[in-house]
Parts: C-alpha cells; sequence; structure tokens
C-alpha cells in the first residue's frame, strides 16, 4: 500500500490530485477550532459523554461537535438526506424515473443537497432545544439563530468540499472526510491509554487485548475487501475484414465486499433518527423508552443494527450492481459465461452470486461491527480504536489505495493510445 502511495507520488497528474485533497483535509481540520459563540462547551462536553447520539456525531465530526465549532454538524446531515433521498426515488416513480435520467440525476443530487443544509438547520437548533437553556451562554433568539446559521454554513461548506476531493481530488469525498475526523482522534486516544496505563487504571492485559482485537480487526477486513469471486468468461471468435478478434478467456471480477464500508455508516446515521427526536425532550416518555430499547446496552439495539447494516447492503448492491445490464454487455462484445447461455440465464446467475456476496458482505460488516464493540465495552467503545471507527479507517485507505492504482492504470493507458 505504501509503495503504491510512492509510486503515485511520483506522478506529475496524481500528484496534483494528492496534494489537493491534503490542502482540503487540512482546510477541514482548520475549521474544525473556529468555535461558533454562544455555547457553553465544558457542559456540551459532559453531555457527549452521557449520551451516545451526541458521541457518535462527536466521532464523525473529530471532537468538532464537543468542541462546537462551524463544522459541528459536520457531513452527517449531508448522509442522511442521500439516504431519504434514495429511499424516496425507490418508493416514488416520477423520482425514480428522473434517476434514470442524466439531467435527473443532476436534479435529484441538488435536491439532496438543499435537503441536508435544511436537516443541518433543524438538528443543530434542535439539539440544544432538546438539552436545555443550560448548554448556552445566552438564551435570546440571536443565540439559536447563530448557531443554526453558522453549523449550517459549516455542513454546506464541507459538502463543497467532500464534491471537490471527489472531483479534482483523489476521489470518495465523503469517505475522506469521516476518515480525516477520526483518524485526528487518533494521536489523543494513544496519549489517554498512556496516561491510563501510567496511573493504573489501565491494566496492561487490558491493553493487550485491545491491541490484539485492533490488529486482528485491520487483518480480517484487509483479507475481505481484497477478496474477489472470479467469474470465468469466455469470448467467441469473429471475423472484422480480414482479422480475427476474441477466442480468449478472462474473467469478471467480483469483490467479497463490493460495498465497502457505506452500508455501515448508513445504518450508524440511520439509527440516530429516533434518538436525535427523542432527544428534543430528554424527560419526556419517548426518550426513556429510546434510552431504554435502543441504547447501546440494549440487545435491540444491536439487532436493529445488524438489520440495518444487511438491508442497507442489499439496497446500494442493487444501486451500483446491475446484472442485466452487465448482461447486456457481455452478450454485445460475444462474451458468455462459461456453462452458462447469454441473456436472461446470465443475468439470473449474476444476480444470484451478487445476492450471496452482498449477504457474505453485509454479515461480516454487521459481525465485525458488533462483537468487538461489545469485547471492548468499558475499553475504547467510542474511541478512535472502537471496532467501528477502526472499520471505517481501514476500509477507506484501501478505498484510497486502489483509487490510486486506477488513476496509474488510466494513465498508462492515455499514453499507450496516444
Amino acid at each position: 500500500m505504501f509503495q503504491t502511495y510512492i509510486n503515485a507520488f511520483k506522478i506529475k497528474e496524481i500528484r496534483k490530485k494528492m496534494l489537493i485533497t491534503l490542502l482540503l483535509i487540512v482546510v477541514y481540520r482548520l475549521g474544525s477550532f473556529i468555535p461558533i459563540p454562544g455555547v457553553n462547551t465544558v457542559l456540551l462536553k459532559s453531555a457527549v459523554s452521557q449520551y451516545d447520539i451526541l458521541g457518535f456525531l462527536d466521532l464523525l465530526t473529530g471532537s468538532s461537535f464537543s468542541q462546537f465549532t462551524i463544522f459541528a454538524m459536520g457531513i452527517s446531515p449531508y448522509i442522511n438526506a442521500s439516504i431519504i433521498i434514495q429511499l424516496l426515488t425507490i418508493a416514488i416513480p416520477a423520482l425514480e424515473r428522473m434517476s434514470k435520467e442524466e439531467d435527473g440525476k443532476i436534479k435529484i443530487e441538488k435536491i439532496t443537497r438543499y435537503t441536508g443544509i435544511a436537516l443541518a438547520m433543524v438538528q443543530s437548533i434542535g439539539i440544544f432545544i432538546g438539552l436545555g437553556t443550560q448548554y448556552l451562554v445566552d438564551t435570546s433568539w440571536l443565540t439559536y439563530a447563530t448557531i443554526g446559521i453558522c453549523s449550517t454554513a459549516g455542513t454546506a461548506f464541507l459538502m463543497w468540499l467532500g464534491e471537490r476531493i471527489t472531483e479534482d481530488g483523489i476521489g470518495n469525498g465523503v469517505s475522506m472526510l469521516i476518515f480525516a475526523s477520526i483518524v485526528s482522534r487518533v494521536p489523543k486516544t494513544f496519549i489517554s491509554l498512556g496516561q491510563q496505563l501510567f496511573v493504573g487504571t489501565l491494566p496492561i492485559w487490558e491493553l493487550l487485548l485491545l491491541t490484539i482485537l485492533v490488529v486482528g480487526l485491520i487483518t480480517l477486513v484487509t483479507h475481505v475487501d481484497q477478496a474477489q469471486r472470479r467469474i470465468p468468461v469466455q469470448y467467441a471468435k469473429r471475423v472484422v475484414g480480414r482479422k480475427m478478434y476474441g477466442g480468449q478467456s478472462t474473467y469478471l471480477p467480483i469483490r467479497a465486499n463490493s460495498n465497502g464500508v457505506l452500508p455501515l455508516i448508513f445504518a450508524l446515521t440511520f439509527l440516530q433518527f429516533p434518538g436525535m427526536i427523542a432527544q428534543f425532550k430528554p424527560d419526556g416518555a419517548f426518550y426513556a423508552f429510546y434510552k431504554t430499547y435502543m441504547g447501546t446496552n440494549s440487545a435491540i439495539y444491536y439487532v436493529i443494527y445488524a438489520l440495518l447494516i444487511i438491508g442497507f447492503g442489499f439496497f446500494y448492491s442493487s444501486v451500483t450492481f446491475n446484472p442485466i445490464e452487465m448482461s447486456k454487455n457481455l452478450q454485445q462484445n460475444g462474451g458468455f459465461i462459461t456453462g452458462i447461455r447469454p441473456g436472461k440465464p446470465t443475468s439470473d446467475y449474476l444476480g444470484k452470486i451478487s445476492g450471496r456476496l452482498t449477504l457474505f458482505g453485509s454479515l461480516f460488516l454487521a459481525v465485525v461491527a458488533i462483537f468487538p464493540q461489545l469485547a471492548m465495552r468499558g475499553m475504547a467503545e467510542s474511541s478512535a480504536f472502537g471496532a467501528t471507527s477502526v472499520l471505517i479507517m481501514v476500509n477507506v485507505a484501501l478505498e484510497t489505495t486502489n483509487q490510486l492504482e486506477s488513476h496509474m492504470l488510466m494513465r498508462h493507458y492515455k499514453g499507450f493510445l496516444n
């Protein structure tokens, strides 16, 4: 992986993309230290440690929420908006037709942005309405307006940063921003673990267990992420003019976990919706019900968590993988899967293989996200070495490496064609 980064940095075009990505991430981290006035951050940090919802939001923002900076809401409202619009696209025929058109995709992306901005405004103000006036220095309408406008502007700016990383940088801007947020907590976590070990509050055996779990998790995620199901494909011989084409054998690679970490991020974000609604009234019956049956101490939480990961895994796979289109492309190029007839039998076969791999990848994400979290409870559940954090960091690092390899491969092909 490191050799890939070194080789990519030697190429001028790719080096430019890498430097742009690093520059935009630096801008993001610098903005994470610009506070929004009117908030009592001392009380807010204590609230973050008490409420799982706020702790998760603080994790995805790299501690920007607990310090309540201009990026306090992070990119989460945009992720929520993406989930809502994609679900509505399936439910509403007009949106489904629009999503299949080139102009329609642009319109849906605009709707997603505006929905994300609206959610950021509602979420930022709603959190402090729910927590109470003691978390604010001043309870005037101007304070709420300042919090709402600054937080919303920060989310809108992060959406723009993510798009710039996707278009002008390495790619996958949203994941890169979340990756930068979690990585920024690593030094603080090392310092905290060192202090606990020094004063004796963290036994050496717990630290060794944490190290073994993290190393094992990284190894397991790396192996599964690189695993592929290779489907043998044979191309028929055909004569064009005086030349003969085809006749060679190759394979169609399908990754064992082609969705990466996106189902996990979607599930975690979606799981916070009831808590955010309940947060509006912490003393109410709904919040007590949520805390009892939907908190991280409840078995129901982990069951719903696993089901959401599996559900979003199949949903995202249905959006990104089209077996009918792939079957048509194979048939048009004179290719066929060994032992399978072209046309509908091929699309059905590809759909069955994709379904099995999606189920495996989703179950893998669910197991890796839940069981290590239970094992590390009390040690680093919400730290940078928690199961969810490690899973996101490893997946984004591997995806970034694959994207750099793709950029280098495309450059070689362009040089060859020119």
